[in-house]
């Protein structure tokens, strides 16, 4: 399983190392309790809830309470709309205007072909990257890393019948929520590289805290 990397944007933002953790780990994992945080990281319970107290006041972070199945709600955490700009965002907001320009000033058409171009790029990139690889695994960690690399937060799980490619954040969702052709292509060149179907379980333009892909292995 590969784990996301610390973006510069954290590492610059004079939050302390330990903070910076806790603020990735509940970019990846959403609604996670202190006690969870403690436990993954390997401090006290104590420590971590002196970081979360400490991002919560300087705005990173908010909580909400969780209904438990017995006993009193859990107080879970949540990264803020002040968190979100922590994590890399590829000049999303710069891109979505430049595509709503281009919209309005050259028409539908010419956004589809920079999607196309922009695919074709990518294609290559990945192809020359994951096809010396001959097993399904072996693709899916190294596409995980490569995305990464580009801001996505990406990992992958295995589950009973297959594969997760997960996606923690989303670096160009501003201009993705203008243009939704960014995400369709981005399926397509998975598959296509991968060379199996894919089902897109989570989506973060729906909702969602992540964008999740399905990888069943009878497929491939």
């Amino acid at each position: 399983m590969t784990t996301s990397k610390i973006s510069p944007k954290t590492k610059k933002s004079g939050l302390a190392t330990n903070q910076v953790k806790i603020l990735h780990l509940i970019k990846r994992q959403g609604n996670i309790t202190a006690s969870q945080i403690a436990q993954q990281m390997q401090i006290t319970s104590m420590g971590a809830r002196q970081h979360l107290e400490s991002l919560e006041k300087q705005g990173y972070i908010e909580h909400l309470f969780k209904k438990a199945e017995r006993g009193r709600p859990k107080k879970t955490w949540l990264i803020s709309v002040k968190g979100q700009t922590q994590f890399p965002d590829g000049h999303a907001h710069l891109i979505a205007n430049l595509l709503e320009h281009m919209k309005l000033q050259l028409g539908d058409k010419a956004v589809d072909k920079l999607i196309i171009y922009r695919e074709k790029d990518m294609l290559q990139a990945y192809q020359a990257a994951l096809d010396p690889l001959p097993k399904l695994a072996d693709k899916l960690e190294k596409l995980a890393k490569i995305r990464s690399l580009e801001g996505y937060m990406a990992h992958t799980e295995k589950t009973e019948d297959g594969w997760l490619l997960i996606e923690d954040h989303c670096p160009i969702s501003s201009a993705a929520s203008q243009c939704q052709q960014f995400c369709r292509s981005e399926q397509t060149i998975f598959e296509t590289v991968l060379q199996t179907q894919i089902k897109r379980s989570e989506y973060i333009l729906e909702g969602d805290r992540r964008c999740c892909y399905k990888i069943n292995v009878q497929n491939h």
